[in-house]
C-alpha cells in the first residue's frame, strides 16, 4: 500500500508563491512517476503537472506553464510543486498522485488526501 501525504498549502495573496510537498511511503518512490492535480470548488479534478522517475521529463497543464515547477527528491521520497505568480483561479485542493510506471502518462492509482490552497486578491 502506498501512502502519500501533502503539505504546504495555505492562504496567499495573488502574485505570491507557495510550495507544496508530497511525502511518499510504501514502495520504491524513485521508480515511479508522480503527478499533481487540483480540484477547484464546484469543479472536477484536473491535471496540473507530472514528473518521471528521474526528473528528466516533466509536463504541465497550459494554465500553469511558466508559473509552476514540479520537482522531486528521490532521497527524501518527496515530490514538490513550486507555485509562483499565483492567481485567484489557482484556488483549489491540490492532490499528489503516483502511477504504476516510471514514465509520464495516464492513469494514477494512488492519491493523497489533498491540501487546500486559497489565493485571495
Amino acid at each position: 500500500q502506498v501512502q502519500l501525504v501533502e503539505s504546504g498549502g495555505g492562504l496567499v495573496q495573488a502574485g505570491g508563491s507557495l510550495r507544496l510537498s508530497c511525502a511518499a511511503a510504501g514502495r520504491t518512490f524513485s521508480s515511479y512517476a508522480m503527478g499533481w492535480f487540483r480540484q477547484a470548488p464546484g469543479k472536477e479534478r484536473k491535471f496540473v503537472a507530472s514528473i518521471n522517475w528521474s526528473a528528466g521529463s516533466t509536463y504541465y497543464a497550459d494554465s500553469v506553464k511558466g508559473r509552476f515547477t514540479i520537482s522531486r527528491d528521490n532521497a527524501k521520497n518527496t515530490v514538490y510543486l513550486q507555485k509562483n505568480r499565483l492567481k485567484p483561479g489557482d484556488t483549489a485542493i491540490y492532490y499528489c498522485a503516483t502511477r504504476a510506471s516510471s514514465e509520464l502518462g495516464y492513469g494514477y492509482n494512488y492519491w493523497g488526501q489533498g491540501t487546500e490552497d486559497t489565493v485571495c486578491t
